[in-house]
């Protein structure tokens, strides 16, 4: 068998060894939260422009036409674009729901 000094040796590079792993755990931990913290503000912006889209299209109809009265006044392309933008936001919508189920 071994002799005692080499397995007091080696016991003690093993903790030494512990000891340092559970630093680099520690540290990446550490990292991995500085990482995340773009992404869980990013999570918790697409999860409010989830819940709010619904009423967005109802919403943006109106304010597009208050915009267009106080900015463009005398613009007729504009209130033609806002008059078809429901119309092409449905087209849109249909076709992206078409492509997801498809691939």
């Amino acid at each position: 068998m071994y002799p005692a000094q080499e397995l007091i040796r080696l016991e003690a590079h093993k903790a030494a060894l512990r000891r340092r792993i559970t630093r680099h755990r520690a540290q990446c931990v550490e990292a991995a939260s500085h990482v995340a913290r773009p992404l869980a503000w990013l999570d918790r912006a697409l999860a409010f422009w989830r819940r709010l889209s619904p009423f967005a299209q109802y919403a943006a109809v109106p304010l597009g036409f208050l915009v267009k009265r106080t900015i463009f006044p005398r613009l007729k392309i504009f209130g033609s674009l806002l008059r078809w933008s429901p119309l092409v936001f449905s087209v849109v919508r249909s076709l992206s729901s078409t492509l997801k189920n498809r691939f």
